[in-house]
């Protein structure tokens, strides 16, 4: 009797023991699964076949972003959609997505399915990229042009003049690079002004 009591107690126990090892073994595929599906679709989500999958974007702003220099240049470097509008961190990238959803309802809405619409639509699009930009120090255009602020002196005449300045007035780059990628919406168009220069002209 002892020893069944015994054999029941040590069998109870061992089952809660496994049962814990392999639920937490389970749980811990499963989140690896996610991790790596989550992982993929943030990959996909920011391809620029992707980007460019459906007519609006690939009709306007990828046909406009094909004839700047971003695209191309003598460097062969060659920057995509999300190098330039998806930021380089996990959460960053999440939060991204969720914002994304607005461009999915706006495709089947039809929101800007025309040029028409497209352009009506320009400047609030522009806008809110200009303001994220603004917000995280423009970091995606910085994940390139890592240098220019240490090379300043090395910058042809113009760009200097006004690097300077930038630093001067802690600017950020979309303050005044607005329309290299995309063409300005007709109610921002402006005309840049050339500072005075800090060094003499040779």
């Amino acid at each position: 009797m002892k020893n069944s009591k015994k054999w029941s107690v040590f069998f109870r126990k061992s089952l809660a023991r496994y049962s814990a090892g392999t639920f937490l073994a389970g749980g811990v595929i499963v989140g690896m699964v996610l991790w790596g599906g989550g992982v993929k679709v943030m990959e996909v989500t920011s391809s620029e076949a992707f980007c460019t999958s459906c007519h609006e974007m690939e009709a306007n702003a990828f046909a406009e972003y094909k004839t700047t220099v971003h695209y191309l240049n003598s460097s062969g470097v060659q920057v995509e959609c999300a190098d330039c509008h998806v930021p380089a961190d996990t959460l960053g990238k999440v939060v991204r997505k969720v914002e994304g959803l607005r461009e999915l309802y706006g495709k089947v809405t039809g929101k800007i399915a025309t040029p028409e619409k497209y352009e009506a639509h320009r400047l609030a699009m522009a806008e809110k990229v200009w303001a994220d930009m603004q917000a995280n120090d423009s970091e995606n255009c910085r994940s390139c042009h890592v240098n220019f602020e240490r090379a300043i002196e090395h910058q042809y005449e113009w760009a200097r003049a006004n690097h300077e300045i930038m630093l001067e007035e802690n600017k950020t780059c979309i303050d005044c690079h607005q329309g290299i990628a995309h063409k300005l919406p007709k109610q921002n168009l402006r005309t840049k002004v050339l500072p005075k220069p800090t060094t003499p002209v040779l």
